[in-house]
């Protein structure tokens, strides 16, 4: 333990903790399986391993599922609703465990968002091959405390979140821990380090944007100036320019669309707007989720039908993104973009004269009787921690990421720590997709904070990294997958 120290969203000050004693502990509320009670070699016995989770205080069992070499368990934490006056009320926290052995180190994930119910690995549980604790973001549904104090979801409050889940179930997993996320939840794992910087043995933040001045977007602009290659941002920009020129047309189609789905728009306020935010959307959101190769799919502007492209903006941004139905899960990270973590507003010259109400704001996307006021100050203050004092921490981007225009960067103060970036990736980035000499030192850092370096893998007194690094775990095509997010470009 250190002593120091989809717009498509990413896919935000006060420092302390209060305690929660008092929070009860709740009941199991599922049985066992079956097949899963079969313990594998150094978990112990079946029951022994559930039984230590369930007794901690305030901790349920939904279920428990099934998965060879593991246990994994879908569970609710109670939490107080506020760190810093915990007896005014709790919440239930839905989180999960897949659990290897308590011998092995634990990796805290969160992707920011609803927290996944079936077993995954993020990448670093791979390399250490360990346990992974996963936990959904407070606010969203179901854990949401009711009812919804909505001035009770900021980055310390989720934060402390962590800590007091990580502090219950370390009891538990004493060896090494390390955080991690990509997108919202590489920002979520970097600020559990910046409010809470004991706990953590290591930080892996993959494409976490860091907005740290709200109204100083030009970096997007000079992003989307060069990315790629010209012929492929032309074609992009022309489909943008084409549905705004044929907008009567597709939004005819919009309404029939909003019919036959049941969407509405009372959020954004009309159809109009909506439609607009998507087709806004479109450039952002190929370069996030695309590469460049699939510049290849994209029509010709000039040629295409109205069918080609209404297909073509609703598989790359989502035409369901800004009705109210889409809206609604992703209510808090829009609350969230428009009090403290800051988002991006994009110039798009080449629609001036089509565009009738711009990159709209996050306050747009929220109900109205939801207050909202920004804080400035939450995510440079953030920045400046990182600069000064990160440690044992590695940020990862991809070169072709519009949320990668604006980076974290480290300064003079920080030790052992690392950004780095994948060429041609884009919001998928890993240390897998890195050049070899960065992925060999990614890797092989990610096993020393975690405790589990292999005794060959010895640095030479330059800090180069063995060229052996390699993930301890087997690849596991279900495990392994990664779930990207393609409900809008905000995300």
């Amino acid at each position: 333990m250190r002593k120091t120290l989809g717009r498509v969203l990413p896919v935000a000050v006060l420092i302390g903790t209060m305690g929660t004693a008092g929070l009860t502990a709740q009941t199991a509320t599922a049985a066992e399986p079956a097949a899963a009670a079969q313990a594998t070699a150094g978990q112990g016995s079946a029951a022994d391993i559930k039984d230590q989770i369930l007794a901690i205080p305030g901790m349920s069992l939904i279920e428990e599922k099934p998965y060879p070499g593991y246990r994994f368990f879908v569970l609710n934490y109670e939490q107080p609703v506020d760190h810093r006056q915990p007896w005014k009320g709790t919440f239930k926290q839905r989180v999960t465990l897949l659990h290897k052995d308590v011998s092995r180190p634990t990796v805290f994930f969160t992707s920011g968002y609803n927290v996944n119910t079936n077993p995954r690995r993020a990448e670093p549980t791979t390399i250490i091959d360990g346990n992974q604790l996963s936990m959904e973001y407070r606010f969203f549904n179901p854990s949401r405390p009711d009812p919804a104090d909505w001035s009770k979801l900021d980055i310390w409050q989720a934060a402390s979140d962590q800590h007091r889940l990580f502090t219950a179930l370390k009891k538990i997993y004493p060896k090494n821990w390390l955080s991690t996320g990509a997108s919202k939840g590489g920002m979520t794992a970097t600020y559990f380090e910046r409010f809470y910087p004991r706990d953590m043995d290591g930080v892996v933040a993959y494409v976490a944007p860091n907005d740290v001045v709200n109204k100083e977007d030009s970096a997007y602009d000079r992003f989307f100036g060069k990315v790629g290659t010209k012929e492929c941002r032309d074609k992009l920009n022309n489909v943008q320019r084409e549905a705004l020129i044929r907008r009567e047309p597709l939004e005819a189609k919009y309404k029939a669309a909003a019919a036959e789905n049941g969407w509405t728009f009372n959020t954004v306020g009309s159809l109009d707007k909506a439609f607009e935010a998507v087709v806004l959307d479109y450039t952002w959101a190929f370069w996030q989720y695309s590469l460049l190769a699939d510049c290849a799919t994209i029509p010709d502007a000039k040629t295409a039908t109205d069918q080609q492209i209404w297909d073509t903006v609703d598989t790359i941004s989502g035409f369901s993104a800004y009705a109210d139905q889409g809206l609604e899960t992703y209510t808090p990270y829009y609350y969230q973009a428009g009090t403290q973590l800051g988002s991006p507003d994009i110039k798009q010259p080449h629609l001036k004269g089509l565009s009738r109400y711009g990159y709209q704001p996050p306050r747009n996307f929220v109900p109205r009787d939801i207050p909202m006021t920004f804080q400035s100050a939450a995510m440079a203050d953030v920045d400046t921690w990182v600069r000064n004092n990160a440690h044992q921490m590695l940020f990862v981007y991809g070169q072709n990421d519009p949320w990668g225009a604006e980076p974290f960067h480290l300064g003079y103060g920080t030790r052992d720590s690392y950004v780095m970036t994948a060429p041609g990736a884009n919001h998928g980035a890993n240390v897998a997709k890195l050049q070899d000499g960065e992925k060999a030192l990614a890797t092989a850092r990610i096993l020393q904070w975690a405790g589990v370096a292999p005794a060959a893998d010895v640095f030479r007194a330059d800090g180069a990294a063995p060229q052996t690094a390699a993930p301890l775990a087997a690849p596991d095509p279900v495990l392994d997958q990664t779930d990207l997010r393609r409900d809008s470009l905000r995300r």
